[in-house]
């Protein structure tokens, strides 16, 4: 099998992993500093979320050139430098490609808005007033307001699924598609392994730009973009062909370069973007484990109805939490999140990890006077910031946790002197031993990597399911609450458990998960 089939992907925020050079935002030679920690977790590749030249008003999703590095991450040659490390060690290194927009200082953006009649004017999606010379229609940006923002120079709107100063690309012009398709060969040429691919399914919008329905479910706290359902300004039709296209680019490539979809979806639309007649994205990101109820019943009919709704060839990926979603350890609480790291890295197919939650790191509050996020600063009030998530990596209990010598750009959470890299790696309980083991777990048995997968009957809190390729069967049975779960476990080596001390035969653990090489 492939190595992205086999292996298991490790998210980086880069400006809260390591920094390197004093000012408090993590670096890409910070990241190269810390690739050992990597390796020693166990994980087969690295995803970076954006690093290249950005005013940063969203924080590197707001791009001013695709092919080059932001000075506050470094330079290119700190990248090579990045890639060449990560390599030596097996390692392979993913990047965040954000297609959908650009930073409104992206050169490009500079000569559409300078005249209705610049040649890269419909490089971006222009459109007269309404009549009442409001906006085009009732799209809402995901940051909430208006997606339209109204430029006096030219008498015009432009669209940003975003920030204003994220303004949408227009995929319908080829010139476009042909520049943005340079951007991947780019850094394909230079030895990346592959894309995390943002926003994916938000790269193409109805051609008439109808106004999209009210959403009858809406309520304030769901967040302003959702009072309409986006069914006019997202996953339209002909973003299969780009996604076809990106994905002959990279099979163009040797290594078995992967193409990962940010695509948050149904899961019968989701399935589209593996490729219905011609290949898509290799993963179309599966984000149920973040939003899933946290009970057995749920989750074992989620797991199936995923299951059986894949194609033919279509591999399975699963993740419990990124830079925009709360974390797991603050979703299930501290000995839940063991189980679900259980879990994540025993479920057919590939894992993805975000940094941190190899620590239990659970979601920061971050003082009123601190915030970054613009998303909360524009809605505030309603628990939508992504700040908590993006606090720095504590690897030890020296000052500033040993992410800096400065104070970092979003404050620690209060528990970083004892949830550290170092104090964990010490402890042979800690969440941070756990995941080693169950990476090398991964590592060791075939039918974990790569072996098929059913559940098992089950009653209660108990969730389970059985691994096996060739001769070897590995069971799986994990304990959905605090409560004791009977549980007939079968006969066979317990290979990890999430507790110390003895297992049961007949009973689950409150908070208990084992790994049972079956004999």
């Amino acid at each position: 099998m492939t190595w992205w089939k086999t292996g298991s992907i490790y998210q980086i925020y880069p400006r809260s992993f390591q920094d390197s050079d004093g000012d408090g935002v993590g670096d890409l030679k910070g990241i190269e500093a810390r690739l050992d920690h990597l390796v020693a977790l166990g994980v087969d590749a690295i995803w970076i979320s954006p690093i290249f030249v950005s005013p940063m008003h969203d924080f590197g999703y707001d791009v001013a050139d695709y092919c080059d590095i932001d000075p506050r991450f470094g330079t290119l040659a700190d990248f090579d430098a990045l890639l060449a490390a990560a390599h030596a060690r097996g390692l392979k290194l993913l990047l965040d490609f954000v297609p959908n927009h650009s930073s409104t200082d992206h050169p490009w953006f500079r000569e559409s808005r300078s005249s209705r009649d610049n040649p890269k004017r419909d490089w971006y999606i222009w459109r007269d007033p309404a009549p009442d010379g409001g906006p085009p229609n009732n799209w809402i940006s995901d940051f909430g307001g208006s997606a339209w923002e109204y430029d006096a120079a030219t008498g015009q709107y432009y669209y940003h699924a975003f920030l204003k100063e994220q303004a949408d690309l227009n995929w319908r012009n080829p010139d476009v598609r042909h520049a943005m398709m340079d951007v991947l060969r780019f850094w394909f040429d230079r030895g990346v392994d592959g894309f995390r691919i943002d926003v994916l399914w938000h790269m193409v919008k109805h051609a008439d730009f109808p106004d999209n329905p009210a959403n009858p479910a809406y309520r304030p706290e769901m967040g302003e973009m959702h009072a309409v359902l986006q069914s006019n300004s997202t996953d339209q039709p002909e973003v299969h062909d780009i996604a076809a296209e990106m994905r002959r680019i990279a099979d163009g490539y040797p290594g078995d370069r992967v193409l990962i979809g940010e695509i948050y979806l149904p899961i019968e639309k989701l399935m589209h973007y593996y490729g219905i007649d011609t290949p898509e994205v290799h993963l179309p990101f599966n984000f149920q484990l973040i939003e899933a109820p946290w009970d057995a019943r749920s989750l074992a009919t989620m797991i199936a109805d995923y299951e059986a709704a894949l194609p033919p060839g279509g591999w399975p990926n699963w993740v419990l939490g990124n830079h925009d979603r709360p974390r797991i350890a603050t979703r299930v609480g501290g000995p839940q999140a063991r189980v679900a790291a259980m879990l994540l890295l025993t479920l057919r197919g590939t894992p993805t990890i975000y940094y941190g939650d190899e620590l239990g790191l659970t979601d920061v509050a971050i003082p009123p006077d601190r915030v970054q996020d613009p998303r909360e600063l524009r809605e505030p009030g309603w628990g939508l910031g992504r700040d908590p998530v993006r606090t720095p990596m504590p690897w030890n209990a020296s000052a500033h946790a040993g992410f800096s010598s400065a104070e970092p750009w979003l404050p620690l959470g209060p528990d970083w002197p004892t949830r550290n890299v170092a104090a964990q790696a010490a402890d042979a309980g800690s969440m941070l031993a756990l995941y080693r083991d169950l990476l090398s777990l991964r590592r060791k048995h075939a039918a974990l990597a790569e072996g098929d997968f059913r559940l098992l009957e089950t009653t209660g809190s108990v969730l389970a399911y059985e691994r096996w390729r060739g001769d070897e069967r590995i069971v799986v049975a994990l304990n959905l609450s605090g409560e004791d779960q009977p549980f007939a476990l079968p006969a066979g080596e317990v290979v990890l458990r999430t507790l110390p001390g003895g297992v049961r035969t007949d009973t689950l653990r409150g908070n208990e998960g084992v790994v049972i090489l079956v004999r």
